[in-house]
C-alpha cells in the first residue's frame, strides 16, 4: 500500500517540477517592467543611436526568453527591435493582430495619452511560434515608446 502512495507523490513533485521550469521560460509581468525601465534609462544615458542599437541585438541585455523590447516612434515606425531586426524602420500603424485590433495605433494613442500603460493583444511568441495572448508595457520616451510583453 505505500508503494502506490510513494508513486503518486512522486508524479505529483514531477508535475509541480514541471509547472515551475515551464513558468521559468515565460517573463514575469514584474521582469516586463523592469526591462523597459532599464531600456528607457539605458536610451536616456546612451542615446538613441547606441540605445537602439543595443536594443535589436538578440544577444544583447534586453533579450530574455520570450521577453524583449521594442521601441516605436510616435509616428508608427518602429525605431529598434528585438526578435525582428526587418521590422526596423518600418511604419506599422495600420498593423493589426488576428483579432483585427490596431495594436500599433493604440499603442502610440496611449503613449500620448497615458504615457505608462499596460496594453492587451495577440502576436507571435518568438519562442513558442505561435500567436499567443500578449501583454505589453510601455512608456513614452521623447517622441517614441518603449515597450517590453509577457505571454499569457
Amino acid at each position: 500500500m505505500k508503494l502506490p502512495r510513494i508513486l503518486m507523490l512522486a508524479a505529483c513533485m514531477a508535475a509541480s517540477s514541471h509547472g515551475a521550469s515551464a513558468a521559468a521560460e515565460h517573463a514575469s509581468k514584474e521582469e516586463a517592467t523592469a526591462m523597459v525601465k532599464k531600456g528607457v534609462a539605458f536610451i536616456r544615458s546612451n542615446g538613441k543611436d547606441k540605445g537602439y542599437a543595443e536594443i535589436s541585438n538578440k544577444a544583447g541585455q534586453f533579450k530574455d526568453r520570450d521577453l524583449y523590447l521594442v521601441v516605436y516612434g510616435l509616428d508608427g515606425v518602429v525605431r529598434a527591435h528585438g526578435a525582428n531586426e526587418k521590422m526596423i524602420g518600418k511604419n506599422l500603424i495600420e498593423l493589426k493582430d488576428v483579432d483585427g485590433k490596431p495594436f500599433v495605433k493604440e499603442r502610440v494613442d496611449l503613449a500620448q495619452s497615458q504615457g505608462t500603460f499596460w496594453q492587451d493583444y495577440k502576436f507571435t511568441n518568438p519562442v513558442s511560434k505561435k500567436i499567443e495572448p500578449k501583454q505589453m508595457y510601455c512608456e513614452k520616451l521623447d517622441d517614441t515608446v518603449v515597450c517590453g510583453g509577457i505571454y499569457k
